[in-house]
């Protein structure tokens, strides 16, 4: 075969080759790519362990893990390995790479975890149609968003330090966020709800609203400090199961220090100039699922306690006391955990974070 007839044949097969290309590109039948979610790169003390993938075909949310030397072997939930943090980052819906987005930080309760479905939902249903990041990142079935003072052979357990520390700066060095706190916002529910607040009155510099659905968020309220400990004790809270007084030390007077620190409800000094919004309901009938409406009627009472600081402080908030959950959402029954109730948060708060 000549060279003059090899080359023209190499010039016709690419000829045929671009040919295809754009007939499939103009052709109204031919098949969209579809959209990779970011590439991430290690950084901040974190080592991505597994790139992110998408959830579903929606390509909205994306899952990747990290590993962390400040929380090396957290307990771990049914399905969840050994020193792999799950993280969960919705986009918003025509989310657009070359513009920059606010973000929200949604902290998950006990014992829950950030790839549940239900939070997906809640999420995406809250944010389809806003210009909203928003990272769930994984706090343990018993993490409650702190620095443990006792973790003993669980080794170090400094989730605090992992998220304020380390998830918001990878965040945001790795995805198109406004990296200031006029461009942050944290909320959570149940133990997140603890957290979220916990971690703004800690960093007022990071957030420029805070949000708690139902939180626990009163460490003086001896209930409270029961459900606590219930929750380090609890296999169900995770294995391994830990001491009494891991997190916060010994729950009794006159060792109960870091637990009276660390109280969100009387430390809102600190939120002064932040957007504050909270949200409760009653339990509703306590005879109906009473182990969920009694946990809800509890939660209640640590956020009375906590607007009634906020208010003695002089510092603006939303209070969202719903009652039963009848005048608040369609279906919602007022119970701690109850997916309708908690959507109607979400939407509310949404609201207030984006029109600030």
């Amino acid at each position: 075969m000549s060279i003059r007839f090899r080359t023209a044949r190499k010039r016709g097969a690419c000829l045929v080759a671009a040919l295809t290309a754009a007939t499939m590109l103009s052709s109204p039948h031919a098949k969209a790519a579809e959209p990779s979610p970011p590439h991430l790169a290690d950084g901040f003390g974190l080592v991505v362990t597994s790139q992110p993938r998408w959830v579903d075909e929606n390509h909205r949310t994306f899952l990747f893990s990290v590993s962390t030397n400040q929380v090396p072997a957290p307990t771990l939930l049914e399905g969840q390995e050994p020193g792999r943090h799950a993280i969960v980052v919705t986009l918003p819906a025509g989310y657009d790479p070359s513009a920059r987005y606010p973000v929200q930080y949604y902290l998950h309760g006990h014992p829950d975890r950030p790839d549940a479905l239900w939070n997906q939902r809640v999420v995406e249903n809250a944010t389809r149609d806003v210009p909203l990041i928003t990272v769930q990142p994984n706090g343990s079935g018993r993490g409650w968003y702190s620095n443990w003072v006792n973790p003993g052979a669980a080794g170090p357990q400094n989730w605090e330090n992992f998220h304020l520390e380390q998830v918001i700066p990878f965040v945001d060095a790795n995805l198109r966020t406004i990296a200031t706190r006029d461009g942050r916002a944290i909320v959570g529910h149940s133990m997140g709800g603890f957290g979220a607040l916990h971690y703004a009155e800690h960093r007022p510099d990071l957030f420029s609203y805070a949000g708690s659905f139902s939180g626990g968020l009163d460490l003086r309220n001896s209930e409270i400090r029961a459900a606590v400990v219930a929750s380090e004790l609890n296999p169900g809270s995770g294995t391994p199961a830990v001491g009494a007084d891991a997190i916060f030390g010994p729950p009794i007077w006159p060792f109960d220090g870091v637990w009276n620190d660390q109280s969100p409800a009387q430390h809102v000094e600190s939120l002064r100039g932040m957007g504050v919004a909270l949200y409760t309901g009653n339990g509703g009938d306590l005879t109906v699922n009473p182990i969920q409406a009694v946990l809800e009627n509890r939660a209640r009472e640590t956020t009375l306690v906590t607007a009634s600081n906020l208010t003695a402080a002089g510092i603006p908030f939303h209070l969202s006391d719903y009652g039963d959950g009848t005048g608040w959402a369609p279906g919602c029954t007022a119970k701690h955990a109850d997916e309708a109730c908690v959507q109607a948060d979400m939407n509310h708060f949404v609201g207030l974070i984006t029109r600030r």
